[in-house]
């Protein structure tokens, strides 16, 4: 086989690729906000000044204590207690990180979700992957430390898991299997494997878990879907 047609070939793929990826997660959302305006981004201004709102008052001591008591999630509370504040937790920023470099992250997971994948399908996987991680870090305590390279010590527990970060990497992973995109797809689940290894924190761990629970439900979608085509084949092939 010569050389040339082989890269001319592996070329085409990458283009096609980078063509599909770009009308599926770029253009098709921005025609979606052409045709049904600014009020189509109502999720992604909410999270932004949801964030925006509880950094502000997280800079004064009492209104850190109420953040705290809001969405505050840590691994040693109640785990009743831990889901009743999840919600929240999904708007408070971490406090080691700066809040503003992760606002256009924000803007964009929650902006093309929204136009992308409708409103309420874009609440249920941020939720869903931010719940997923939190629940995690219990189980790798229940393990303990050393078990099979997942469990983590007690004093985890006390650790602050707090932050939109979980929900981003979600709705970028599910976006990118359900819009067919390998290299947002990539870019997302890589770079959370190359934060764990260089940084094999408790953030680290829940957003692997985070970008695994995005991914099965973004599979069992696609699988929905073509059982769906298929069986909307068989109805026309029968009506025929």
């Amino acid at each position: 086989m010569p050389r040339g047609g082989a890269f001319s070939r592996a070329l085409a793929f990458v283009g096609r690729t980078l063509r599909g990826e770009w009308y599926g997660i770029v253009v098709d959302p921005l025609r979606q906000l052409r045709r049904r305006g600014p009020a189509a981004l109502l999720l992604a201004f909410v999270a932004c000044a949801g964030v925006i709102f509880f950094h502000a008052i997280a800079q004064h001591r009492t209104g850190a204590t109420a953040v705290r008591v809001l969405g505050g999630v840590q691994g040693d509370l109640p785990l009743w207690l831990a889901l009743l504040r999840t919600p929240v937790s999904l708007y408070v920023p971490a406090l080691d990180l700066p809040v503003w470099a992760g606002i256009t992250q924000l803007f964009l997971a929650f902006a093309l979700a929204e136009l992308a994948l409708g409103r309420r399908r874009t609440l249920l996987i941020a939720y869903a992957s931010t719940l997923a991680g939190t629940l995690s870090a219990r189980v790798m305590m229940a393990m303990g430390p050393g078990r099979w390279g997942l469990g983590l010590p007690p004093e985890i527990g006390q650790v602050l898991d707090t932050g939109p970060s979980a929900a981003v990497v979600g709705l970028f992973t599910y976006l990118s299997v359900v819009r067919r995109a390998p290299v947002v797809f990539t870019l997302t689940g890589g770079s959370m494997v190359l934060e764990s290894i260089a940084k094999p924190n408790l953030a680290g761990r829940e957003h692997l878990i985070a970008v695994a629970a995005a991914l099965v439900l973004g599979l069992l979608h696609e699988r929905g879907r073509r059982r769906r085509r298929a069986a909307a084949g068989t109805r026309d092939t029968a009506s025929a």
